[in-house]
């Protein structure tokens, strides 16, 4: 099983043999929005109202959201940012911040009623 830890090493090895060095953290940013946009993309047109243009290419939902995750993980090997510890530390705060906060959320808890047919 691929682990956090792991898959940051292996981008490591990655820009340090393929891609030569790490892009700077700025590009790496612009890189990491230019991304999560081709994911806002095919959201928005397979989930939302948008529709795709007649001549738009493949799209790969999978693909798109792993090359978030490089990215990030690029971000956190230049800035020394050790994932696995800080999505265990953000996944403590949310359960103890949201801890009963979506339980009483009655736009979570209450579903809306459907429209007879």
């Amino acid at each position: 099983m691929l682990t956090i830890e792991t898959y940051q090493k292996m981008i490591d090895n990655w820009v340090n043999t393929i891609g030569v060095r790490y892009f700077s953290e700025l590009t790496n940013t612009a890189i990491l929005m230019e991304e999560v946009g081709e994911v806002a993309r095919i959201m928005a047109r397979t989930y939302g109202d948008q529709s795709f243009k007649s001549a738009a290419k493949e799209f790969d939902l999978a693909d798109e959201l792993a090359d978030v995750l490089f990215v990030v993980g690029c971000i956190a090997n230049q800035t020394g940012i050790d994932l696995t510890a800080a999505v265990e530390k953000n996944l403590d705060k949310k359960t103890r911040r949201d801890f009963d906060r979506h339980r009483n959320n009655p736009k979570l808890t209450n579903l809306p009623e459907k429209p007879d047919p």
